[in-house]
């Protein structure tokens, strides 16, 4: 049996079982991480997923969560929705109710909702980061991955002066082999001529699968994003039937502060391996 195979098995399926075992074998072995005793098996299966089972990979991407958590302190920990209410009220990020037609989810996030007067680059970073983890817990998402809609209308050189080339390869590596998800594409839209030096420091650190699954739509992106996604998907905003983008921000931000508790225990944890399943949730 393949990897896209063994990732359509259930959680519990006995056929998963010696991959999460030797997963779990061998990041027990790892040098950084001699202290841990051991490691659930719903937090090991995130990572061979993300990697369509492929025991190399899933540990390298295993080990890259676990030193990237430990030199990302001002990221990885002290997660908390309710820390950055402003700017979620402010509809700055959504994740779409309805998957896309391969079963992804789609995540928009509104860069001109961003304030850099009130909210630093490491804020609004933890909020990707904050949504991140709770939807790396849903198994449909993990088996079909996500994309991203990043709209820069409204992008200045205040914006641009807070990344920085550090955040930068943070924000990249996230991006491309330090999270247990698949990141099937990224599009970029309303995207000014300055916003490209910014871009210029992050696409080095991105790997060549990212690279290729870059989009940009610039100003007309209405009908170039509907080859991509479906109308009933995307809101009226964006060239849709769905719902209104501030309703769908205003449902995502109360989804985060359902999980703030989750998300604490999470970044208090030595290696972020808490097990609590979100299948039940609604999105």
């Amino acid at each position: 049996m393949n990897g896209p195979q063994l990732n359509e098995l259930p959680d519990d399926s006995e056929q998963l079982r010696p991959f999460v075992n030797s997963l779990r074998r061998r990041a027990l072995q790892a040098r950084d991480l001699s202290d841990v005793e051991d490691f659930s098996h719903g937090f090991l299966l995130k990572f061979l997923r993300a990697r369509d089972f492929d025991l190399d990979l899933s540990l390298k991407l295993f080990l890259n969560y676990q030193r990237w958590r430990t030199e990302s302190p001002e990221i990885s920990t002290r997660m908390c929705p309710s820390s950055v209410l402003g700017l979620l009220n402010n509809s700055y990020h959504a994740i779409l109710p309805q998957r896309d037609h391969a079963g992804s989810r789609v995540l928009i996030y509104r860069i001109g909702q961003w304030n850099p007067k009130d909210w630093s680059a490491i804020q609004v970073f933890k909020v990707s980061v904050m949504t991140s983890e709770v939807i790396s817990r849903e198994t449909e998402t993990q088996r079909r991955g996500l994309k991203v809609i990043f709209d820069l209308q409204g992008w200045t050189l205040a914006h641009a002066l807070q990344i920085n080339p550090s955040l930068a390869r943070k924000i990249s590596s996230v991006l491309s082999d330090s999270f247990p998800l698949k990141v099937r594409g990224i599009h970029l839209v309303n995207e000014p001529m300055f916003f490209r030096p910014v871009f210029a420091m992050i696409r080095p650190f991105l790997s060549d699968k990212i690279k290729q699954r870059i989009h940009m739509h610039g100003s007309d992106f209405q009908e170039t994003l509907s080859d991509f996604f479906s109308s009933h998907v995307l809101p009226p905003e964006y060239g849709g039937e769905g719902p209104g983008i501030e309703e769908v921000c205003h449902d995502w931000t109360n989804q985060l502060l359902q999980s703030e508790t989750l998300l604490q225990q999470i970044s208090a944890h030595p290696t972020g391996d808490i097990a609590v399943t979100s299948e039940g949730t609604s999105f």
